[in-house]
């Protein structure tokens, strides 16, 4: 083919920085945001927090002229103090016009950055690499900090550390110690009995059963560090150490014969069994906890539900007035340029705070709608909600309900909740109605709780219990639901009355 040049017209939109940085805050967590909003504090002289007992204007002053006075902002909102400075006005005749309304609403494909902590700050002095790379304390951290503690010799503490190394997250050691010795140079002349008696040492260590090699050891381990005088030790100790495998198989008839314990009995032994832990190591965590910050709150006022946002998650901002003041119009220094940015930036960074606060009030004003009966009576009123409902609701795209939804928190009567747990799929009634998968898994919940511990629940028998309320679910899809609650199948239910 001949190349060949033609013009053509054409609309396509443009996603200015300014667009791309109110749909970035739209997504962000409230920790994520305040963090952002901290670095544009420090980074932009124009912006400011607005403290307790200030004054304040709820006139916006991103609106011009008569748009101002037309329609006030809505409530819940960050807003910008009118300033009484006489060329702030002026400036907003050459500034570039900010929309009343930000279009946040954005397709699957356009992504963006979701994390202000993922990215370090412009000051490398002031940038905290261990601030944003440290985790909790480690399991092996925590044992060697013990084994520096502990009187041993070169080769002892040499032996030590090595085991260490080998003992997993939920505290148990992986390799054997033959594996071990062999992993020792020759010329150090470690028998393996030197290796078994530091083990001993070291699972004297905190936590209780750390070090084991397998499930009775550990429990084994565990049942000798108590007092003597503990109820049931010896039995229990008796019972670990020769019949484990019996207690794993609920197995109590062949047990009570075995250990020659009464049914009352032999329940308080395996009580005792219960209360220690499988996983000691599990104990020592490994990573730094994770802070929620709701970012709505819900609750009932005379007979009505309310939707507020958290004003207390992230300061108020304003323009400062006096900084503002200085701007001069027809100034074109590169000092006055810089301020001029500088106060656009902030009108714009303001601007985008509101728009990602109607945003969210939008969407949780629709969940709360749908969702009455759960915050009424529980999970069991649950109602099927996907995200289509939500963003034919509000009339923005699928993509924009799951950016607002992801990472943020409601605070409701019955707890602290993130918005995609109201989201869940339907399962058709007898009726001709819907049952949400979140009130099928709470009426599960509720039989598992209600059964005869001698005898419980099938998976098979619960699907006909939930036949008989007009629910009509799969015995597989019950499965499915019991393990996603963490609720164990009906042969490793069965207890001792």
């Amino acid at each position: 083919m001949k190349p060949s040049l033609v013009l053509k017209m054409g609309q396509q939109l443009t996603m200015t920085p300014q667009l791309q940085q109110a749909i970035r805050l739209l997504q962000l967590s409230t920790l994520d945001l305040q963090q952002e909003i901290q670095e544009a504090l420090e980074s932009n002289p124009m912006l400011e927090r607005q403290e307790e007992g200030e004054d304040f204007d709820n006139s916006d002053p991103l609106a011009d002229g008569d748009d101002a006075a037309g329609s006030p902002p809505p409530e819940n909102t960050y807003q910008e103090t009118q300033s009484s400075v006489e060329n702030l006005e002026e400036v907003n005749d050459w500034s570039e016009r900010i929309p009343s309304e930000l279009p946040v609403d954005t397709a699957w494909e356009d992504v963006y950055q979701t994390s202000a902590s993922s990215l370090p700050s412009n000051d490398d002095d002031e940038w905290d690499f261990t601030a944003r790379t440290s985790g909790g304390e480690s399991l092996q951290s925590h044992l060697l900090w013990q084994l520096n503690l502990a009187p041993m010799s070169d080769t002892d503490r040499l032996i030590a550390a090595t085991l260490i190394d080998c003992i997993n997250d939920q505290g148990y050691l992986e390799e054997s110690l033959e594996e071990i010795l062999e992993s020792f140079d020759p010329e150090l002349d470690i028998e393996l009995d030197e290796i078994e008696a530091v083990l001993r040492r070291v699972q004297h260590f905190e936590p209780v059963g750390i070090g084991a090699r397998d499930l009775r050891e550990c429990l084994l381990l565990q049942l000798c560090q108590l007092p003597e005088d503990t109820p049931w030790r010896s039995e229990a100790q008796r019972l670990v150490g020769d019949y484990l495998d019996l207690l794993g198989g609920r197995d109590y008839s062949q047990l009570m014969r075995r250990l020659k314990l009464k049914e009352d009995e032999l329940r308080q032994v395996v009580e005792l069994i219960q209360r220690l832990n499988p996983r000691p190591g599990s104990q020592i965590e490994s990573s730094e906890p994770e802070y929620i910050v709701p970012d709505v709150i819900v609750r009932k006022h005379n007979g009505r539900w309310l939707v507020e946002l958290n004003q207390e998650a992230v300061p108020r901002l304003r323009v400062n007035p006096q900084h503002a003041g200085f701007v001069r119009r027809a100034d074109s220094s590169a000092d006055n340029t810089f301020m001029r940015n500088q106060l656009q930036e902030a009108r714009w960074f303001i601007k985008s705070l509101q728009s990602r606060n109607e945003t969210l009030m939008k969407v949780a004003s629709q969940i709360v709608e749908h969702q009455r009966g759960f915050l009424e009576y529980g999970e069991e009123a649950m109602k099927p909600l996907v995200l289509h409902d939500i963003a034919e609701a509000v009339g923005m795209h699928e993509s924009t309900i799951s950016r607002v939804t992801t990472q943020k928190y409601m605070h409701t009567p019955r707890g602290i909740f993130e918005l995609k747990y109201f989201f869940s799929s339907h399962v058709s009634t007898s009726e001709g109605g819907e049952c949400s998968s979140t009130a099928i898994r709470a009426i599960i919940k509720k039989l598992v709780a209600a059964e005869n511990a001698k005898k419980p629940l099938s998976d098979s028998k619960i699907a006909s219990l939930l036949e008989e309320q007009g629910i009509q679910v799969a015995r597989r899809t019950v499965a499915k639901y019991r393990e996603s609650l963490g609720i164990a199948p009906s042969s490793e239910r069965k207890r001792l009355m």
